[in-house]
């Protein structure tokens, strides 16, 4: 729940269709090793990014600089790296590729508002990315944001297809 790259409900939605592969997401248990071993993977990825910045940090304080430079707040955003706010159109590629990806563009600088972060794609006017999904913008996890549709269709991915009455 703490390292969810697209948000919660996009980053479980990967998760699942990714480990499920073709069969879909409604057919048997949850193959939940292939969804850890990707998860955790990812994850790895992250901490090690952690550590250097926690590793440079300490030198910059050490030498009197205790403020953050305001390029470096993406870094507590473990749950917001590549947001998605329709959970069901996130990268399809494996997290750890992505945040990856994600991390160098944050490192170069480049423009979220140009860029996609996640894919690499031009953004147009139109956010989230019409590649992969990923919102921009630090709004884009507002409620305001999130439709009744899209709640009931997170319901049913949560509950697997099956209805209120079969619980």
């Amino acid at each position: 729940m703490c390292f969810a790259p697209y948000g919660f409900r996009a980053t479980w939605h990967h998760l699942i269709v990714g480990a499920d592969g073709p069969e879909g997401v409604d057919e048997g248990p949850l193959p939940l090793p292939r969804m850890v071993d990707e998860l955790e993977e990812a994850r790895f990825v992250w901490r090690a990014q952690v550590e250097d910045y926690v590793a440079r940090r300490r030198r910059e304080k050490a030498a009197g600089h205790r403020t953050p430079p305001r390029a470096n707040r993406w870094r507590s955003w473990s749950g917001m790296l590549a947001y998605c706010p329709d959970f069901e159109k996130h990268p399809t590629d494996r997290l750890a590729v992505v945040v990856r990806r994600v991390i160098a563009a944050y490192d170069s600088g480049a423009d979220p508002l140009v860029t996609c972060r996640a894919c690499g794609q031009p953004l147009s006017a139109d956010f989230p990315c019409l590649v992969c999904g990923v919102d921009p913008r630090p709004t884009a996890n507002r409620p305001e944001f999130r439709t009744l549709l899209a709640h009931h269709r997170w319901r049913e991915l949560w509950l697997r297809g099956r209805t209120r009455a079969a619980l």
